[in-house]
């Protein structure tokens, strides 16, 4: 009989039959090598399973009154808890139906009575072996899914931050707070979400790209970080110089972006639809704007939707030198916009999402605080 070895935890069988001189002769069997659990009947085996460690293998008789052999291996068989201990029928039906029976339910193994104790010891041996290879593959392959989802949430949490400390950056510099970030973000993506059945924009509008909108839209004016701040800090109008150097910061945040993608050495989608973004969304549905001029569909769409957010929050803004506007005559202004300045079924949704809007205004006001802080950033910024 092989003798466990040394400092080796011994693996556990459960042994189930009615007979009690079939349960002694196993127990007689496995008890040198195994710890050794014994149940009389299939209702009492799945008793014993319940809220308790459990056995390595099982070793199962079919036929027992009340419930036989085949039930309780179903029954192991569609508990998650059980499923995966191996079990050996120990039978005295040696008909080839009943073998195929049992192992179609889920059995690895079918063994006839009367025993052979050297051919049990090595079936036991075996099954247990190949046991373990199996909760070893599951527990890395286990262990390896949590790793991905660690790794994944942490590069996604550290691209989030990067992002909108990018973003900030240019914040800083400009009249608006950084709460307009979060606000254009929200902004976008509820725009998105009405639209996602629409039938111009149902084929591009799924889940991905409105996780990608949601996370490009707060690189939308980097490129007023290359903007002088004699021009950007202007409290008043620009002249028409001017106005020619700020309407820069869309060429140069496309350039800005598409060199980070360049020093990544690969394409990335959310910075792909950050280019866009940055470069187009003072373009007009008419054609009027810049820096390309470009019109109707020809504008991407998400700098469609990013031109009606940002002009939304532009106007209802607090700044340190102007008043917000108030919300309803902001939404007549972006209504009145429809097929000249915006594309007209995005100034439909965001007619229709009107109070979803000024919750998220709401939600992501600019305080005393932010505006009184945002004054003295600006003021050091033009000291030097």
């Amino acid at each position: 009989m092989e003798m466990p070895m040394e400092g080796v935890e011994k693996s556990t069988i459960l042994v189930v039959d009615d007979t009690p001189d079939n349960l002694a002769l196993m127990m007689d069997l496995l008890k040198d090598t195994y710890k050794v659990r014994l149940a009389n009947s299939g209702e009492r085996a799945l008793k014993m399973l319940v809220g308790s460690p459990p056995p390595d293998l099982i070793l199962l008789d079919i036929m027992m009154p009340g419930m036989d052999g085949y039930e309780v291996c179903q029954r192991l068989k569609s508990n998650p808890v059980t499923r995966d201990i191996p079990v050996v029928f120990l039978t005295a039906k040696t008909e080839v139906e009943d073998e195929k029976r049992g192992l179609e339910i889920g059995a690895v193994d079918y063994l006839t009575k009367p025993v052979s104790p050297p051919i049990v010891l090595a079936r036991i041996k075996i099954h247990l072996a190949l046991k373990a290879h199996a909760d070893f593959l599951r527990d890395k392959s286990d262990f390896l899914e949590n790793e991905v989802t660690r790794r994944t949430r942490e590069v996604m949490a550290i691209q989030d931050v990067t992002i909108l400390a990018m973003a900030s950056l240019a914040e800083t510099r400009d009249s608006d707070t950084g709460n307009h970030i979060r606000r254009t973000q929200f902004y976008v993506k509820a725009l998105a979400e009405h639209l996602r059945n629409h039938p111009r924009f149902a084929a591009s509008l799924n889940e991905s790209t409105i996780q990608m909108l949601f996370k490009s839209a707060p690189l939308h004016d980097i490129g007023k970080v290359g903007i002088p701040d004699r021009i950007l800090l202007k409290p008043g109008r620009f002249d028409a110089h001017e106005f020619e150097v700020m309407k820069t910061h869309t060429t140069l945040g496309r350039d800005a972006i598409a060199h980070a993608e360049k020093q990544l050495g690969m394409q990335v989608d959310f910075l792909s639809m950050a280019k866009e973004i940055a470069l187009s969304h003072q373009e007009k549905w008419d054609g009027t704007g810049y820096p390309q001029g470009l019109a109707g569909d020809a504008i991407p769409m998400s700098a469609r939707l990013m031109a009606v957010a940002d002009v939304y929050d532009a106007l209802i803004s607090r700044r340190v030198y102007k008043e917000g506007m108030p919300h309803a005559q902001a939404v007549g202004i972006i209504a009145q916009g429809r097929g000249s300045h915006f594309d007209p079924d995005i100034a439909d949704a965001f007619v229709a999402l009107r109070d979803e809007f000024y919750a998220i205004a709401q939600r992501f006001a600019d305080s005393d605080d932010d505006l009184a802080q945002k004054k003295a950033t600006q003021e050091r910024l033009g000291d030097t």
